[in-house]
């Protein structure tokens, strides 16, 4: 039987029990340090025949010069546009023969880059036949990318013209000049032009490489069917062919997003047939004691959909929108706050009015106590579905992995979900939010 023919039978077979048990929150996270410095965190579970790993570096786009904005994102991209000859006399393979060994094997690594990290990402069986296999291939992949210069500058082209198909789109407007205003000249707002990746090339790539990923700045997820010790030399494996660092020195402190100072309101003319509007401010970061109490209270105002109070104030009641939702997106830095919705023009300036008037009153008032139990009822309740697969799994360990949240984190979270109270609600969001100092954006209409 093939590798292939294996691989496909384990994951049919696999599929029959993908419902892992809500108890999954209860299974161990361990945590240990190689001898590199890269730092582990494993939940070992025979739940299924599959190894999950996610690594992840402090190398996202606030790591990006401002004159290169947009390297993160392309150096991500182009990791997976093929692999040099191995060390090991391995022969090079451009992208199509890598996504045909991946194939083979029944597994899958993938590359992405967010405003705080770059992560890798490998599924695959653990029977030892492809695992080991696997692992071997990732770390080709990880350590010796072939960064190609005529790829890059195909990519290049493609993506300048999805950049200009973009900006004719009001909803790209609104989101760049909505990112301006609230983080400034912050690495967040970081824009990406065609202009910035005009000054690209796969030199910059490489010292990216350099500089950001190396074994001592890795943090390694691990979800499986897999020992300790098998675990430690899937590490060990995946980093061996990553440049050693010169020293591990704490990277550049970047400064904090500030907080604004007034508020400020930009309305852009587009012939739409819907305004585009958001409103926000910078929110907290992960770490932040709130986050519970945050989550909560988001879930009333605006993030619990149809029974949030700015759909049935701005919708139910008014019909000033179809949709309309409220969120933060906490980061290691003050990820923003913010409220968005689609309405005709002729009305949007309605509609901005009410949603700051929700928005005032619930930061002044806070939740009613039947508000805070019916949003407990269904984040507490939906708790066991975020940890129903190993893929889910994963993200919760590389979260707390990444932030460095307590290792208990999943163990306790329901306890701390019920502890907080409305009272720990309206004061959480009166020392986040300052409704009279929120940025406003319209796009559309005259």
């Amino acid at each position: 039987m093939t590798l292939k023919k294996l691989a496909l039978r384990a994951v049919f077979a696999g599929t029959a029990v993908l419902g892992l048990a809500s108890a999954q929150a209860a299974l161990p996270i361990q945590q240990w340090t190689l001898a590199n410095g890269a730092k582990i965190y494993l939940v070992s579970t025979n739940a299924l025949p599959i190894v999950d790993v996610q690594i992840d570096f402090d190398a996202g786009s606030r790591r990006d010069p401002a004159p290169q904005a947009g390297l993160a994102s392309v150096t991500s991209a182009m990791v997976e546009k093929g692999v040099r000859a191995g060390k090991n006399g391995e022969p090079a393979l451009d992208q199509n023969a890598l996504g045909e060994a991946w194939a083979d094997l029944g597994a899958s690594f993938d590359v992405s880059a967010g405003t705080d990290r770059m992560s890798y990402s490998l599924r695959t069986l653990s029977d030892p036949a492809l695992l080991g296999k696997a692992v071997t291939l990732a770390s080709r992949e990880l350590g010796e990318p072939s960064f190609p210069d005529d790829v890059w500058l195909r990519e290049r082209e493609r993506i300048n013209a999805s950049i200009k198909e973009s900006n004719t789109k009001p909803a790209t407007i609104a989101g760049r000049a909505f990112a301006q205003a609230v983080y400034g000249v912050h690495p967040y707002g970081q824009e990406v032009t065609e202009e910035t990746l005009a000054r690209i090339d796969t030199v910059a790539m490489r010292q990216r490489y350099q500089q950001l990923i190396v074994p001592c700045r890795a943090k390694l997820s691990i979800v499986g069917a897999v020992t300790r010790t098998e675990a430690e030399s899937v590490a060990v494996t995946l980093l061996s062919r990553l440049p050693a660092a010169d020293s591990c020195a704490p990277l550049p402190t970047i400064a904090p997003v500030a907080a604004l100072a007034a508020q400020k309101d930009e309305r852009i003319p587009f012939d739409s047939a819907q305004a585009h509007v958001f409103i926000g401010q910078p929110g907290y970061p992960r770490k932040d004691p709130d986050h519970f109490a945050l989550t909560l209270g988001n879930y009333v105002l605006g993030g619990g959909g149809f029974v949030s109070r700015l759909t049935n104030e701005v919708r139910e009641k008014r019909g000033l929108t179809y949709s309309i939702y409220s969120g933060f997106a906490p980061g290691l830095d003050a990820g923003a706050f913010r409220i968005g919705f689609q309405t005709r023009p002729d009305q949007a300036e309605e509609a901005v009015k009410m949603s700051r008037e929700v928005l005032a009153k619930f930061v002044a008032e806070g939740p009613t106590e039947s508000e805070l139990k019916a949003a407990k009822d269904n984040l507490i309740g939906g708790f066991p579905l975020l940890l129903d697969s190993n893929r889910k799994l994963i993200g919760n360990v590389a979260n707390i992995a990444w932030h460095d949240l307590p290792l208990d984190y999943l163990d306790t979270w329901t306890t701390r979900m019920n502890a907080v109270t409305a009272a720990d609600v309206k004061a959480a969001f009166a020392r986040k939010l300052q409704p009279a100092r929120m940025v406003t954006v319209v796009v559309g209409g005259k």
